[in-house]
Order: structure tokens, then C-alpha cells, then sequence
């Protein structure tokens, strides 16, 4: 129970007291200039259905031009990539979940890092490949369901000193219910290191990224090659059927000029 109070204590404190310089907003608070939209079905730059969408300064992941998810996975890609960054944001879970979605994405999201080009994703495909911060919700029924995990979609990790090809491995975060806003921060060096901070607490901690494996579709081939280094690439925000919302979107880039 201590961590939670930690946790608690910690999201009293006014949202990312940033003390170093440099630090650059990528989203506005009015519009989404510099974001692009990979909806699965279409193709880059198209949202037929306004999922992603801008409303009240957040950018909000709504689905009443739905009638049914059918497996409609959504990025909102900014436009540029990078290497290394200490990135962060806010999000919150609202609402019901879309009819039609998996039951596994009832309150799942997340931030995808490290992710290819958004133009070299065909509309078929379903996922970048990429590496992903994933945000869950609590589901009420008082079983644990930490955020901030990592998952691997066409990548692989090195976690605790040793390869693994395992998806998704939970983080030591606590679980969060209802509506309430989260704070993450995501440090990434290159390929050497990626940690996760919730509400300012470290609560994982990995490296080695490469690409390879599975749990990506409709990608073109020798997109991933198995055991290539990822060292740098684009970062988005993910659309899985249930609705949430982000704001205060900065990032920190910490990668040296070069000549």
C-alpha cells in the first residue's frame, strides 16, 4: 500500500516541474499541426472518422463516428523522429469502451516509440513497428492492472540482463481507476536504454532494442529485419477502442548535433 501513497503524494505535485531548458511542446492545444494519423484501413494522413480529434486543449481518441471498432487500430504519429529524448505527457481513460473492440483493449492504450516511418505502412497494416509504452485502466474488479508496461510490436527487447521475445512485460507501477490523469515520462537512449516514470517514479527499466518477431500485420516485407539495432525512429500515440485523452506533450531531445 506504501506505493500507492507514494503514487498519491506524487500526483499532487503540479504536473512535470521541468527545471532544465529546452524542453519543446508537440501539441499545440488547438489544432494538430505536425501530427499524422494512421488509421488501420487507410492510408497515411486519413481519418475518415475524426478519431483523433482536439477538444478543450487535449487531444482526445473518440469513436462516435464508429458503428463498430472492427479491429480499426489507430497511431497519431508527430513528424518527426528521434533518438534520444526524455519525453512526457498526461493521459486519462473516459468513457465506455467502442462496441465491437477486443476485450483485451478495455481500457489499453499507449505511446509508441522508436516506430517506423508512417509512410511506409501500408493501410493494412494494423501496428507500427515500434516499441510501446502501454497505458491500462483499472477494470474495477480489484485485480491488478499496472501501466506503463512495455510491449513489442516487430521488436524485441534485452530486460533484467537477458533477451526475451516475450510481448508485453508488466511494469511496477500501480493500478489506476476511473478518470484520473496519469503522468508519464519515457527517457530513450537510442538503442541502449529506455526507462518509464509514473507520476515521477521509475518503474521500468530496459534496452537492447532490435526488430524481429511477431505480433504486427499487413507490414511490407523487410520492414523488420530479425536482430537490427532500433536506435531511433518516430513516436505516436495509439488508438486501441477505448477513448482517452492526452495533453501536455513535451519532449526534451538530448541527442548531439552532428557535423
Amino acid at each position: 500500500m506504501w506505493q500507492r501513497y507514494l503514487f498519491v503524494l506524487a500526483s499532487l505535485i503540479p504536473a512535470f516541474v521541468v527545471a532544465e531548458e529546452g524542453w519543446i511542446e508537440l501539441f499545440n492545444g488547438q489544432n494538430l499541426e505536425g501530427w499524422i494519423p494512421k488509421i488501420r484501413g487507410e492510408e497515411p494522413g486519413q481519418d475518415k472518422s475524426q478519431t483523433f480529434r482536439v477538444m478543450d486543449g487535449r487531444i482526445a481518441v473518440a469513436y462516435d463516428g464508429y458503428e463498430q471498432f472492427g479491429d480499426r487500430f489507430g497511431h497519431l504519429f508527430f513528424k518527426r523522429p528521434y533518438s534520444d529524448y526524455r519525453l512526457q505527457l498526461e493521459y486519462r481513460f473516459v468513457g465506455g469502451q467502442t462496441p465491437g473492440a477486443p476485450d483485451w483493449a478495455f481500457r489499453n492504450s499507449g505511446l509508441m516509440v522508436h516506430s517506423q516511418v508512417p509512410s511506409t505502412m501500408p493501410a493494412a497494416q494494423d501496428f507500427p513497428i515500434s516499441i510501446e509504452v502501454q497505458f491500462l485502466g483499472g477494470r474495477g474488479d480489484g485485480k491488478e492492472r499496472p501501466t506503463a508496461n512495455m510491449c513489442s510490436p516487430g521488436t524485441h527487447i534485452v530486460y533484467q540482463g537477458a533477451f526475451t521475445d516475450t510481448h508485453c512485460i508488466p511494469s511496477s507501477a500501480p493500478t489506476f481507476h476511473g478518470d484520473e490523469w496519469v503522468q508519464i515520462e519515457v527517457r530513450v537512449e537510442e538503442d541502449r536504454l529506455v526507462e518509464h516514470r509514473v507520476n515521477g517514479q521509475l518503474v521500468m527499466t530496459y534496452g537492447g532494442l532490435t526488430t524481429g518477431g511477431g505480433v504486427v500485420s499487413g507490414h511490407r516485407p523487410g520492414m523488420k529485419p530479425e536482430g537490427a539495432p532500433l536506435k531511433s525512429g518516430y513516436i505516436s500515440l495509439q488508438s486501441e477502442g477505448h477513448p482517452i485523452e492526452f495533453r501536455n506533450i513535451r519532449i526534451l531531445d538530448l541527442s548531439k548535433p552532428k557535423d
